[in-house]
């Protein structure tokens, strides 16, 4: 297993290699940042903590009713960060419409930096690829969790054609993610990689849903190796691994590395 959770404390797993390159380049600015993001969002939690040790006024508008509340708000509020509530409608537009934020924050004369859902920008695949260096050796397989395919594609970056990547989706109906993936390597400058193969069937109900035999294993995992799951992500992917290796899908000799993409500050909201 790759330990991407114990990058930093704060700013863990791909959050840390997601947002690397979109802040350094900001750098000697006087920027405001604005990104979305749910009340559990781990992006949300991870991008505080990054722009408060960089000194940068930072926006998150949250998918939600004005009054709702979570660890995760209260922690990203003490750093700084305004918060501001928007409508499930609000929030589709946002994916939808890079421009759409603009609607909502209101900025005089300061460089205004947007971040996409999960830091999902073309340059968040920069800092994702450098993990490859970091392997080991280059495994058969590399399995990773998928929210929003930027990990995924950034991995695929770092390979360069070696390899194959099992992404496992998080979220239900995760098909579609295969034209984010390509969208965002294109939109980085690399090739169009498809050594990948995308499982949709591994996310217990869509996105932060669960069910008791995912806690439970996460639990019984925890116990075992003394590394933490938390359900959204790397628990349901490394669920899915067992699955895969009882089901034979993978070769008895195959080397396999799983990445752990931290986040377990989300593992809060199941307490």
């Amino acid at each position: 297993m790759k330990r991407d959770d114990m990058l930093h404390p704060q700013v863990s797993g791909n959050k840390f290699r997601k947002l690397k390159y979109p802040l350094q380049a900001l750098q000697g600015q006087s920027a405001h940042v604005v990104s979305m993001g749910g009340i559990w969002s781990n992006h949300i939690h991870a991008l505080a903590h990054a722009a408060h040790t960089l000194g940068l006024p930072t926006t998150a508008l949250i998918r939600g009713a004005t009054g709702m509340h979570s660890a995760m708000l209260d922690d990203v509020r003490a750093l700084g960060m305004q918060v501001q509530f928007v409508s499930r409608e609000a929030y589709r537009e946002l994916r939808q419409d890079e421009s759409a934020w603009r609607k909502h924050v209101e900025l005089s004369d300061a460089v205004a930096l947007w971040l996409p859902e999960g830091g999902s920008a073309p340059l968040a695949l920069r800092g994702v690829a450098e993990l490859v260096a970091e392997l080991p050796f280059i495994p058969d397989y590399l399995v990773v969790a998928c929210g929003t395919g930027a990990t995924l594609a950034g991995l695929l970056a770092g390979l360069g054609g070696r390899s194959k990547v099992i992404a496992i989706a998080a979220i239900s109906k995760g098909e579609y993610l295969r034209a984010e993936v390509s969208r965002l390597l294109r939109q980085a400058g690399y090739l169009d990689y498809q050594n990948y193969e995308l499982l949709t069937d591994y996310h217990h109900g869509g996105y932060g849903k669960t069910t008791p035999a995912l806690t439970g294993f996460c639990h019984e995992f925890q116990q075992e190796t003394a590394i933490p799951l938390e359900p959204v992500y790397t628990g349901k992917m490394m669920f899915a691994l067992r699955q895969l290796w009882h089901d034979g899908h993978l070769a008895r000799n195959a080397r396999v590395i799983a990445v752990h993409t931290g986040g377990l500050q989300g593992a809060r909201g199941y307490l």
